[in-house]
């Protein structure tokens, strides 16, 4: 008892030493082991710190791990609590030490093992998602921003594989028959939630900037004629944006590298972007999801956030505002002004709409909406670029990743710089667009009033309300050459509300024959009920480059025409669509609904909707599966368990979407019952967040 009583008063006053930030750690060398089997982690690390002051402890923080001491330059104790190694010994100030130990860690997040659910070894990955504080999960580190350290990783994984992590691969080689080390070096300091690996049978492809940085493209190998479409204008936007921002890329490569079930779009890890593979694509997939926009945003996060940290979270808008504004300065060397303007518009319009529902937030907001953090943070900065012009921004963003490399920063250190190169008072900007939680619609509309497209958008928006008679002519030089796509989807979302008369079947018919993809997709979503007239001009959608396009033109013309349902359904069979199986699945589930078409293949086919619920594939193929069986009414006790398996999976939004369906189900008496019979069949996680539910 005593003894326990000790170390709860070491660890307690540690804590408050600990909060005086007496050492600093310069560098963490390690050897990673990723077990595939068990899905743990081990590793041999070493460290080096100095401190500021005499100390009897110091830490790194490392969430219910094990460790044991390997070497130290002085005599060193060690006690682990439950989120901390410590290290206990006789520090003495100004001094540098040097630690290594062995650690090893079941991490219940930040390291993720996906496609493991069979043999076939060229699905399988590894990846790790730290953002905010969660590295010290599989790496002991330093969870603060504000501790900027070297990281320097070795991974030895089975030779099958191909490992990567920050910085550059200095060494690869066979540490026996079976396993294989990939060694990499940095140069330059980053905080620790940036570090990243992911393992799996990978193909690369290099290019090389303009200024000679090796941009490193890496797929799995079975999608490698996935590649061009994926990473298309990858080296324009590096290019570019190096260019804009007028620093040069501070890391020694750029690496990117799409994973299954990653938890959002993309993350930047320091040279190693993670992205999610729903934006692995081919050429026709580009058209509706292609990576351009999250590409660029990550990308630019090497510079804002990476280079330059924010010192805490209520200038968190540094780093995403800034990505999202250099993203669509990206973007919009790609597709465009008129691109550029709209998206500013549509940012806008969220904004506006959460500011008049009483949801506006300060930009400086501590722990503030991605909507804030991201849009509004990107309008503040194509303000600032308007009211001080474009010299004084660009020199201004120059001079502040200088002066601030490798550093943590706040907002007034970057605003400091803009305001040191001009005469323009901008305490009134500072006011409105930093400190005010409602968006600045009026300022935002005069801006976007510079745009020469945007006023014949905005007029064409104001006749929503008009009667067809009263606005046929916009509509019609709406769809003439050369085609603007943003008017002509507007024009074309305007005909979704008036009667199929005459007038209305000849207007659509000129939207047809624009061939424009755009405005075609926009009558596929708008027109659900399809005039016979159109039908012709409505099926020839079920061929457009657009895998999106398709969907929605096969659903609305098997529920619009009975009597030709067999001919969709023979006409769309065999095609997958995108990476979720859009298409695929939804032909399975029309199929189920239409009764005289393949009636001896019913058994068939339903196994083969519901095989998509399994584990072992992505997610968002699963939850495609469970709502279109939720639609027929259709659950087998096989996906019921399945179900039960994606309430624990460690994407949120899909874990959200099984844990709100099977609630659903479970208001169903039939369900009910159905379920709680398949209780002895659960494992103890299932079945206790079942009773806890029920």
């Amino acid at each position: 008892m005593i003894r326990l009583v000790f170390i709860g008063i070491f660890i307690c006053f540690s804590s408050i030493i600990a909060q005086t930030h007496n050492f600093d750690v310069h560098k963490i060398s390690a050897e990673i082991t990723p077990n595939l089997e068990n899905e743990s982690v081990s590793g041999e690390l070493s460290f080096s710190f100095n401190t500021s002051q005499d100390t009897d402890s110091i830490f790194l923080d490392a969430k219910n791990m094990a460790a044991q001491i390997m070497g130290s330059d002085i005599k060193v104790s060690l006690n682990i609590s439950e989120d901390k190694l410590w290290f206990v010994g006789d520090f003495e100030v100004d001094e540098t030490y040097n630690i290594n130990f062995s650690y090893q860690a079941q991490p219940k997040q930040t390291l993720y093992f996906v496609g493991f659910e069979d043999d076939a070894k060229t699905n399988d990955q590894v990846f790790t998602q730290g953002q905010g504080k969660y590295t010290s999960h599989w790496l002991p580190s330093i969870d603060d921003m504000n501790d900027k350290i070297e990281f320097d990783l070795s991974i030895i994984v089975p030779k099958f594989y191909g490992a990567l992590a920050n910085g550059k691969l200095i060494e690869q080689w066979k540490e026996n028959d079976s396993l294989s080390r990939w060694t990499y070096d940095m140069k330059k300091p980053m905080s620790s939630y940036l570090v990243a690996i992911s393992v799996g049978d990978y193909k690369r492809e290099i290019q090389q900037s303009n200024s000679g940085v090796d941009l490193h493209q890496y797929l799995l190998k079975k999608d490698s004629l996935y590649l061009e479409p994926t990473y298309r204008h990858t080296k324009q936007i590096f290019d570019y944006l190096e260019n804009k921002i007028g620093v040069d890329y501070p890391w020694q490569n750029y690496k990117q590298v799409p994973v299954r079930d990653f938890l959002y779009a993309g993350m930047e890890n320091t040279s190693l972007t993670i992205f999610s593979d729903a934006f692995v694509v081919d050429s026709i997939g580009y058209f509706d999801r292609n990576y351009v926009n999250v590409n660029a945003h990550e990308l630019a996060h090497q510079w804002f956030g990476n280079l330059i940290t924010e010192t805490e979270s209520k200038h968190h808008w540094l780093h995403e505002g800034f990505a999202t504004y250099y993203a669509l300065l990206a973007e919009r060397q790609i597709f465009g002004d008129n691109y550029f303007y709209h998206k500013l518009y549509q940012y806008a319009e969220s904004l506006k709409s959460a500011s008049d529902n009483g949801k506006g937030e300060k930009l400086l907001k501590p722990n503030a909406s991605s909507l804030t953090y991201y849009q509004k943070g990107a309008w503040a900065l194509f303000m600032l670029n308007q009211i001080v012009g474009e010299d004084v921004f660009d020199r201004a963003v120059q001079i502040f990743l200088n002066k601030y490399a490798f550093q943590n920063v706040t907002t007034d250190d970057f605003m400091n710089e803009v305001k040191a190169l001009t005469n323009v008072d901008l305490s009134d900007f500072e006011q409105q667009w930093f400190k005010q939680s409602a968006f600045q619609a009026e300022q935002a509309l005069e801006a976007l009033e510079t745009s020469l497209f945007i006023p014949e958008y905005f007029e064409l928006i104001a006749k929503r309300p008009l009667d067809i008679s009263k606005k046929i002519g916009a509509i019609e030089t709406a769809f003439d050459f050369p085609i603007n796509i943003y008017i002509a989807q507007e024009a074309v979302s305007q005909l979704a509300s008036e009667p199929a008369n005459d007038e209305v079947i000849q207007l659509y018919q000129s939207a047809f024959n624009t061939g424009n993809l755009w405005v075609r997709q926009a009558i596929s979503e708008s027109l659900t009920e399809i005039p016979l007239a159109l039908k012709s001009a409505y099926e020839t959608l079920l061929q457009d480059q657009s895998y999106q396009t398709r969907e929605n033109a096969f659903l609305h013309l098997w529920m619009n025409f009975p009597k030709d349902r067999k001919r969709y359904l023979n006409q769309m069979q065999n095609q997958d669509g995108f990476r979720d199986k859009n298409l695929k699945q939804l032909w399975l589930t029309l199929n189920l609904a239409t009764p005289d078409f393949q009636a001896d293949k019913t058994t068939q086919t339903y196994q083969e909707l519901a095989q998509y619920t399994s584990p072992k594939y992505r997610f968002q193929i699963r939850e495609h599966a469970f709502g279109y069986l939720y639609q027929i009414d259709a659950f087998s006790d096989q996906v019921l368990i399945n179900l039960l398996d994606g309430c624990f999976h460690h994407t949120w939004r899909f874990r959200d979407f099984c844990r709100q369906l099977l609630k659903t189900l479970l208001k169903n008496p039939t369900y009910q019952s159905q379920i709680n019979n398949l209780k002895p069949k659960l494992n103890d996680k299932a079945l206790t967040y079942l009773n806890k539910i029920q």
